[in-house]
């Protein structure tokens, strides 16, 4: 990202200092039950396994979920040759007003929040979603990927990783369903049209890592989210039991998955979306590529009504519209515009 002024170390003086703990790792699970499905004792419990991850921690790493090495690997190659680029030539396909989909990097201004530089696309091609975020404009727009000529290969890597990462997110999915008492498939039917995304983290060495943050501290807002970090590491979760910062040790070639809000919406509060951020380092960098499972614009999210089963037990949330939630979201977080940055707390009931 080229070199670094004073002005902005020491703007970067004012961030809040990164206090972390290393005592233990997220839960581990292994997926291997998946591949014998006519053992109905085994699913149950892995699906109760993940459930308990779900409670406890709203985060787990997956081991034998069945996406192929090489997939991760050509993704992993094709991205790192695009952030090698020139800031010219990725530029050529920068995100902008009318379209979240692209490169983008934080560049080295005072406000900067985060210290990366990502590529965005979406994982069903084109994207449906509301044009505004106003309650009564029913117009739609479709988002449509756009893809750098060099290197030629990123495209079909980002294709090929998004579909093997639509396969797991279904598994866990069907897995988190079954541990909250539903059907196997009892929230397929939210993702017909589904709006899931990817994108390609990049965190270059930082100068000042004691200062700054590869992304601050946030929750996803979708249905869940499905993480590849390679060896270098960065990922770091808030512990629900104490609020202490959990670094995640990278294991090879396993997927790092969380919930999101819409599932903490659905389950009412059982299975909540935890903090977490990323932590950049000063020698390295650090290659992340993040699958955010999402379902149709026009879905209304609020607590699932199979589970509320104790009359004493209320709905904890108001329902809302998916896709003026997302797009309110892309209104300040992409054009920077005087929209709030949406948080499920407005809908607490």
């Amino acid at each position: 990202m080229g070199e670094v002024d004073p002005d902005f170390i020491q703007a970067l003086e004012h961030r809040p200092k990164p206090h972390t703990i290393e005592p233990e790792n997220i839960p581990l699970i292994d997926l291997s039950p998946l591949k014998s499905s006519s053992d109905a004792n085994a699913i149950v419990s892995l699906a109760s396994e993940i459930g308990d991850a779900c409670e406890k921690w709203g985060f787990f790493q997956v081991i034998n979920h069945g996406v192929p090495l090489t997939c991760r690997e050509k993704i992993e190659s094709a991205s790192r040759k695009f952030f090698a680029l020139p800031r010219e030539e990725k530029k050529k396909v920068s995100r902008d007003e009318l379209n979240p989909f692209g490169y983008y990097d934080t560049e080295h201004t005072k406000n900067v929040r985060d210290w990366k530089e990502v590529f965005d696309f979406t994982a069903h091609n084109p994207m449906t979603i509301p044009v505004s975020h106003e309650p009564d404009d029913k117009r739609l727009i479709e988002l449509i990927n756009q893809w750098p000529e060099d290197p030629p290969e990123l495209r079909e890597a980002c294709e090929e990783h998004a579909k093997e990462m639509e396969k797991l997110a279904f598994k866990l999915l069907e897995l988190i369903a079954l541990s909250l008492g539903l059907k196997r498939d009892g929230l397929h039917g939210f993702f017909e049209d589904q709006t899931s995304r990817m994108r390609l983290n990049y965190y270059p060495p930082c100068p000042a890592p004691h200062l700054t943050l590869g992304v601050g501290r946030h929750k996803d807002g979708g249905a869940l989210t499905v993480v590849a970090q390679d060896d270098v590491g960065g990922l770091e979760v808030k512990r629900k039991s104490d609020g202490e910062w959990i670094f995640v040790k990278p294991i090879q070639n396993a997927y790092i998955m969380n919930v999101g809000d819409i599932i903490q919406v659905w389950s009412n509060d059982k299975y909540e979306s935890v903090e977490h951020r990323a932590v950049v380092n000063s020698e390295k960098a650090r290659l992340s590529i993040a699958y955010f499972l999402g379902p149709a614009h026009y879905t209304w999210v609020e607590p699932l009504q199979e589970l509320i089963n104790d009359q004493n037990d209320k709905p904890k949330y108001k329902g809302y519209n998916w896709g003026k939630f997302l797009i309110t979201r892309n209104l300040s977080n992409f054009k920077k515009l005087a929209v709030e940055n949406i948080q499920i707390s407005r809908f607490k009931a």
